[in-house]
């Protein structure tokens, strides 16, 4: 009889990865291997485990033969072997398994009840049918033991298992259940009943009918199903283990040795820089850097690659002597998006030069506990990455059309909207604030459902027909879905769109950047980069990206104020700029930052306290180098006590506004007269139309939607007035822009949607309105707004006036019909012409011409129908 302690198996196994094991075994990159091998047992029927004083424990990886495997197998993962058995999008778990091993069943086709169940393929209720392993005990003691098994679920399916006996499958050892302790390890002793679908306890057991060999098998119920480890007991009352349980023992045979987590040499410090070397596109600084995990502290009790680490890049203009220090981050192997490494010695740093000529590059990389927080820490520098310098050449960008490095990076003028650094011209924002839960993808690594029966992960299937040939893909063709609905956006003439990018605990509970949901000190590499991948394309296609750092549900959580544990835990340091959130902003700013289009929110419906969002705004201001938009959105009941505060202060740039629909060019007016009056004029756009439940409706007809919302007053509207309230009201009152919300009882929501197209009229409008601006050469940016020049004195329903006198007027009429304008103050001559911003087109005279002084004006077309009068300086 032996015992093997786990020290001695270390040392075993030291000596076995250099004279037994192949060499991709001891890469620090896991090797995908074939299915065949991954299912192969790696022992054989010589181990014979031993039950003592009423106690079996057994490693899953340890059976000695498997059969039933055509429609499913049992595989092992561990730290260097995957299996290419489909897993459908679902992470390693080897950090926190026992022995850093474990078996899972693949392929995995039904991860929750969204996804069709197809019995004797990814399920069934019948043991001993599909994908069966099996193990030899020898007894001591016969009599009843009660069967744990120590799982890892991640979806509301995944999580049933059956056990048997010597080639039998007995009532109480069928339909083993895991509800609770999603997303971790987690033992379970419980039977799936008719009643109790989460499963009773004590009531899963094995009776061993002799003292001797008898055989332990396991089989299919689910597939995905992730095993660890299991234990035989006779204590029926036996307390669920907290850690990995107790240690097998050993009858005859040898156990092999556990999977060691192995490492790579640290690199070297040699620094590659790449990309297109252009101005306004990204430059890439890449530096052989400290080996690392994802979850080196946790896993090995090395530093920990995001906190512990602190690496920037300082660029350095050799004419101007302009400067950008940029933040960078851990990269894994460097093509994490491709390999799924959650290790490597890549850090990168990207850069959006602003000028063409000679640049030069400092790096400063340095290490100690915490340094990376951005606070007052001990510090060392790294001999072999800190202090090295180079030089690169930028030329002029070759980008045209809508391709943001065409137009340089967008950024706030200092009065009301943002302009393109390349030409100077103001742009008007247009496109989707929906879904919310845009990076809830499945072919993102690490992406799971936290509450799958309230909102599931999406496809975006129905926009794989919009992706071209040499659009980005990652991992052999994933990815498709998601970059054809950039490409649709982009094709409806759309310039924007928005995502969270936290929302655990929140209404989606299916987006976050770390490894797992709630451990905030980890990212995950390989996600990041996916990401990555989109929001670059996305530039291409001319598209600015709104980040919504965190939702209301998850933005200040904290004890005391009535919030669940979990909502506790999920919050980023309870709203406060503390290490969780310092960590996330230092991120995702090193990740995203050097996009050309890109505003950063700092959270959707923001409750935090004004010193709280003002900590946090200087800490994003401090980390980004090209000072994006940074605007606050908020409760509509909650704006003047949000808002009032930030007035005439740094660093908050702008303000995302939720209001009702008609109320959008008052509420817009309101905040850029009182920011003009403070001093610091803010961007201001319309982000969310409507209660939770409104918004902005689909397109009459689709999904049988009728055309028009029905609010709590009886009050109707549709998407015509959404364009005459929201859209146009929005410009009229020199707004930046409006994105579109879609409420939770419309078709395609705000959490579900995953067909854009369900507001495809809608980006038609928008697409006129923003041409208008564009082609016509509107100075929006220098427009002021004089509503009283048309007789509007309170603000309204129209018509609306923008003016920059002596040059140009535009005015809006909502409902057509006649208007008086105002130009006795003027000097010049005007044309008159009219705009329909139903249809859009050329600028049609209006036959009157030559004013000088108050002049009626009567639109074409029916009354009810929107126009626009522009009147142009000759």
């Amino acid at each position: 009889m032996q015992t093997i302690d786990f020290r001695i198996r270390n040392i075993l196994f030291s000596t076995f990865l250099l004279i037994a094991l192949p060499v991709w075994f001891v890469g620090a990159t896991a090797s995908e291997m074939d299915a065949a091998q991954t299912s192969a047992p790696i022992v054989d029927g010589s181990l014979v485990f031993e039950e003592e004083n009423g106690v079996v424990a057994v490693e899953a990886e340890h059976f000695f033969h498997q059969e039933k495997t055509d429609k499913r197998a049992f595989h092992l993962t561990t730290p260097t072997q995957h299996p290419k058995a489909d897993s459908d999008g679902d992470p390693v778990h080897w950090k926190g398994a026992s022995g850093n091993a474990y078996l899972e069943i693949l392929p995995d086709t039904r991860r929750n009840h969204g996804e069709k169940l197809v019995p004797g393929v990814n399920f069934t209720n019948e043991p001993g049918k599909l994908a069966v392993v099996h193990y030899k005990v020898h007894f001591n003691n016969p009599g009843r033991y009660y069967v744990w098994v120590r799982a890892y679920s991640t979806g509301s399916e995944d999580n049933g298992l059956h056990v048997g006996i010597d080639g039998t499958w007995p009532e109480h050892g069928r339909r083993m259940q895991w509800c609770e302790g999603k997303n971790t390890w987690r033992w379970e002793s419980k039977q799936r009943t008719k009643e109790v679908h989460c499963g009773v306890a004590h009531e899963i057991w094995l009776d061993v009918p002799t003292a001797g060999e008898h055989t332990i098998s396991f089989s299919m119920r689910e597939d995905g199903f992730e095993f660890d480890r299991w234990i035989m007991t006779k204590d029926r009352e036996m307390k669920r283990p907290a850690d990995a349980g107790p240690e097998s023992r050993v009858k005859s045979g040898k156990l092999p040795p556990i999977f060691e987590i192995p490492r790579q040499p640290d690199g070297n410090g040699d620094v590659t820089v790449s990309g297109a070397l252009k101005k306004w596109h990204t430059v890439t600084l890449s530096q052989a850097g400290p080996f690392a995990y994802e979850l080196d502290d946790q896993l090995t009790g090395k530093a920990n690659p995001f906190r512990d680490y602190r690496m920037d890049v300082t660029f350095t203009h050799a004419e101007s002597k302009s400067r950008f220090k940029v933040p960078g981050y851990f990269a894994a192997d460097g093509n994490a998006a491709e390999t799924s490494a959650d290790s490597g010695n890549v850090w990168r740093c990207h850069f959006c030069p602003n000028k063409v000529g000679t640049w030069k590059y400092e790096i400063s990389f340095v290490s100690g506990a915490g340094v990376a927080l951005g606070v007052d820490t001990p510090f060392t520098k790294l001999v072999s990455c800190d202090g090295k310098t180079g030089t690169f050449e930028i030329a002029a960008t070759d980008r045209s059309g809508v391709d943001l490095r065409a137009g340089g990076m967008l950024k706030p003028n200092r009065k009301h909207h943002l302009v393109f650094g390349e030409t100077g011209k103001p742009f008007f924002k247009v496109g989707p604030d929906a879904p919310e839960t845009l990076l809830a993808y499945r072919d993102f690594d690490g992406t799971r459902a936290l509450n799958p029966k309230k909102c599931q992960l999406k496809t975006w299937q129905k926009h794989a027909a919009n992706w071209q040939e040499g659009d980005p893909t990652w991992k052999s063709g994933k990815g498709k879905g998601l970059i054809g609905a950039i490409n649709y956006l982009s094709n409806k003439g759309m310039n924007a769109f928005s995502m969270l990018t936290y929302n655990v605990d929140g209404d989606g509970g299916n987006v976050w950047p770390y490894v797992t949901a709630r451990d905030k000190s980890h990212f995950d590499c390989s996600k990041l980069d996916q990401w990555k991948i989109v929001l670059d394309h996305a530039q291409t296609k001319g598209l600015l990206v709104h980040i919504k750092l965190q939702e209301t549900e998850n933005d200040d959580w904290r004890t005391g104020n009535g919030a669940k544990t979990n909502k506790v835990k999920a919050a980023l340091d309870q709203g406060k700029l503390g290490p969780h959130r310092r960590l996330y902003l230092r991120e995702l700013v090193a990740r995203f930052g050097h996009l050309n289009g890109l505003e950063w929110n700092i959270g959707e419906e923001n409750t935090q306290s004004f010193d709280e969002q003002l900590q946090m705004a200087q800490y994003l201001r401090e980390l980004d180098a090209y000072n994006h938009n940074l605007v606050l959105h908020t409760y509509p009941q909650q704006q003047d006590q949000k808002y009032e505060p930030w007035l005439g202060k740094r660093p908050l740039t702008g303000s995302s506004l939720q209001n009702m629909w008609d109320q959008v060019h008052r509420k817009t007016l309101r905040w850029i007269r009182k920011s003009n009056e403070a001093g610091r004029p803010w961007v201001v756009a319309n982000d969310e139309q409507g209660q939770a439940d409104q918004g902005v409706p689909p397109d009459p007809g689709y999904a049988n939607f009728g055309g028009s919302v029905t609010m709590e007053n009886g009050q109707t509207y549709d998407l015509h007035d959404i364009r005459k309230r929201t859209l146009w009201g929005n410009l009229m009152a020199g707004g930046a822009g409006v994105m579109y919300y879609f409420g939770y009882k419309l078709p395609e929501n705000d959490l579900a949607c995953e067909d854009l197209r369900s507001r495809d009229q809608s980006w038609d409008f928008c697409r006129i309105a923003k041409d208008f601006v564009q082609s016509e050469n509107i100075p929006i940016d220098q427009m002021k707004n004089q509503n009283g020049l048309v007789g509007n004195e309170k603000d309204d329903y129209g018509p609306w006036c923008l003016t920059k006198p002596g040059e140009i007027y535009l005015v809006y009429l909502p409902e057509g019909g006649d208007v008086d304008v105002d130009l006795s103050a003027e000097t010049v001559e005007f044309d008159a012409f009219w705009f329909d911003p139903r249809t859009g087109g050329d600028l049609k005279p209006t036959g009157i011409a030559n004013q000088k002084a108050a002049c009626k004006f009567s639109s074409p077309g029916e009354d009810g129908q929107d126009w626009l009068l522009v009147l142009q300086k000759k």
